[in-house]
């Protein structure tokens, strides 16, 4: 019954403002202003985020960008005669260093507009949808009937996305909250703010091609998809003017996410410990002095860093006037999070100069210790992990100097699992040279095969074709940390699904160890030729040649790629020089700068002494973790 009333009132508002296609409130002639304002945040703020709106006929009425300390944004509309709904599009990257592109919608138009666009509010859009906003944001100009449709099914999808998270909202105290336009929203870790820090929401596609929203507790040991809704059956039942249902459209045995309910109530203070960092970088503190302060005290080690090194970098920013930005809650770092709780959370925070540049993303793991008095209740603890180890989801692509595929590779793209062992230490202060960790590991997969890895010189172990090797001559590229399907014939559907878990096991200073992994996302069964990065400007009259990539001077500029996959971001840039005699190759790597910036500098020289092929790897992430690469060849 709200469903259907609800969407009866909005119906009326959308009549009185045109129908959704026509002009609104304000002044006829053009002359009053349409202001827009909001929030884009992921739990923190993101910052300087591009933020783009169109009306209900899909033309361009403004654009933005988020404030880079708190995420918000103004807009003064360029028309004063908008078609209703206002839709927005946000596109950034979070404090955990995952690009975003999100979406929210004003259903009618008013003289002071209130849009948020958070992780719920894209959620509630692809809900009156019935699909991922995305693409209905990219042809909005010939997507009318679906826009005023979504104007129409936005308030009982808003509804209906609350139920999905009410143990959430239980715990928040959050009785009544509007997602699209709560006046007094901010990412402050306020009840609105924890809630969207508290659900991990995705959008992804079945086995069938259906488009679903999926919902879990974002604090479990496992990224688990505990609450699945398929879209176009939900969005049906949203639309119906009687005995509306969208409960129909869950296709899980959970109705509604679980909660981590005794975390929950000690978050609120979470940026507490924020704020006291950066008074400590601001104060000048040294390595030394910050290592003994008691906001690190009880730190023990995180993915093999120490807190020495912890330390270092945040006297790095001292020396660079940077500071953090609010932590953002990534998930829980204990292996097996106690029912309702977890111990240990992951955060991340973006890092920028006075001028609300970003600089760089700083991540770890806090505790809670509800005892302290004098200091602040949250401290940096580490994770207690020797070393890292990831498992992620895998496409990769070969394409020859000109930028057309690669016949030589069969298939191409192939997709498969991207298996990260730490091999080596890390210096955050780039001045000691990493040092050797472990020797060997066995990764078993969730369908109960194992496979070797071996250390190989590189920053992480190599695969190896043989049992037990600790001494493997790497490859250079993906076939290094890959696991390629089909080429591994024990890689199989199980392995390839989102909360797969894999376990490592090895040694580390004479001491075994075992550490899960579980895989964020499904492995995408057929990625599209755009997803992959690709360099601009190569052709058959100008192409990638060997001899840019060895020369050291070389730039490299992917902004066709980024502006078409907002929603990607590049993460790793190497060029490998493979003797064609065989032996191991050299590898050069070049850091992938941080958005919006789309252009490198391949700055080291590389003289071969032999004939050697030459190749450049680039390496993107999604949202979700998915890795895509796309490697070249050079002509000779």
């Amino acid at each position: 019954m709200p469903y259907r009333f609800l969407a009866f009132i909005v119906a009326l508002l959308l009549a009185a403002c045109g129908g959704g296609g026509g002009s609104s409130s304000g002044d006829s002639s053009g002359s009053a202003p349409l202001m827009l304002r909001g929030v884009a945040a992921t739990g923190a703020p993101l910052v300087n985020a591009q933020v783009s709106v169109v009306d209900g006929q899909g033309k361009v009425v403004g654009s933005a960008t988020t404030h880079a300390a708190d995420g918000s944004y103004s807009i003064t509309l360029a028309t004063a005669n908008p078609a209703a709904p206002l839709f927005i599009q946000v596109r950034g990257m979070d404090a955990g260093g995952n690009p975003q592109v999100l979406h929210s919608t004003v259903p009618s138009i008013g003289p002071a507009m209130v849009g948020h666009v958070t992780p719920l509010t894209n959620a509630v859009v692809a809900l009156a949808l019935g699909t991922e906003p995305a693409p209905v944001f990219a042809a909005a100009a010939t997507s009318g009937s679906q826009l005023s449709q979504m104007a129409g099914a936005v308030p009982a999808a808003s509804d209906f996305l609350k139920t999905l998270v009410k143990t959430q909202m239980t715990d928040l105290k959050i009785a009544s909250l509007d997602l699209m336009a709560d006046a007094s929203f901010a990412a402050n870790k306020g009840p609105h703010d924890l809630l969207i820090e508290s659900v991990r929401v995705d959008l992804a596609r079945s086995a069938r091609n259906v488009p679903l929203l999926q919902v879990a507790n974002k604090f479990l040991a496992a990224p688990t998809a505990e609450v699945v809704v398929e879209l176009p059956t939900a969005q049906a039942e949203l639309l119906k003017t009687s005995g509306a249902t969208p409960a129909n459209a869950i296709t899980s045995t959970l109705k509604a996410a679980t909660s981590a309910t005794k975390l929950l109530a000690n978050l609120p203070s979470v940026d507490e410990l924020g704020a006291a960092l950066n008074q400590l970088i601001a104060q000048g503190k040294d390595a030394t002095t910050i290592a003994g302060h008691a906001l690190l005290a009880g730190y023990d080690k995180h993915d093999g860093r120490a807190k020495t090194d912890v330390a270092a970098i945040l006297a790095a920013y001292t020396t660079g006037n940077r500071q953090l930005g609010r932590f953002q809650l990534l998930g829980c770092a204990d292996d097996a999070p106690a029912a309702s709780d977890c111990a240990r959370v992951l955060v991340g925070a973006i890092v920028s100069d006075s001028t609300g540049a970003v600089i760089d993303v700083f991540s770890d793991a806090i505790r809670f210790n509800k005892a302290a008095t004098t200091t602040n209740k949250w401290n940096l603890a580490g994770n207690g992990k020797k070393l890292s180890f990831s498992v992620l989801p895998l496409a990769f692509a070969a394409k020859t100097a000109d930028g057309t595929a690669d016949t030589g590779l069969s298939p191409n793209p192939v997709i498969g699992l991207q298996i990260e062992v730490q091999a080596q230490t890390l210096d955050p202060a780039g001045v000691n040279p990493p040092t050797q960790l472990l020797t060997s590991a066995v990764v078993q997969l969730p369908g109960g095969f194992s496979i070797p890895f071996g250390y190989c010189n590189r920053s992480q172990l190599c695969v190896s074709s043989t049992a037990g090797a600790t001494d493997v001559t790497p490859a250079g590229g993906v076939a290094d940390v890959a696991l390629l399907r089909p080429a591994i014939g024990w890689v199989g559907g199980a392995d390839s699904t989102r909360a797969a878990k894999y376990t490592a096991s090895y040694t580390v200073a004479g001491t075994a160890e075992t550490r899960n992994a579980y895989l964020r996302a499904d492995v995408l069964a057929d990625p599209a030729a755009a997803r992959f990065p690709a360099v601009d400007g190569l052709s058959t009259s100008q192409p990638l040649r060997a001899l840019d990539l060895q020369g050291g001077t070389y730039v490299i500029n992917w902004s066709a790629w980024a502006t078409a996959n907002p929603d990607l971001r590049l993460v790793g840039i190497s060029r490998v020089f493979t003797p064609t005699a065989g032996g191991a190759p050299a590898v050069l790597d070049t850091p992938a700068p941080l958005p919006p910036r789309t252009t490198a500098t391949l700055a080291t020289a590389f003289a071969p002494s032999a004939d050697v092929k030459s190749e450049l790897w680039l390496q993107a992430m999604d949202s979700q973790g998915r890795r895509f690469h796309t490697r070249y060849t050079g002509q000779p």
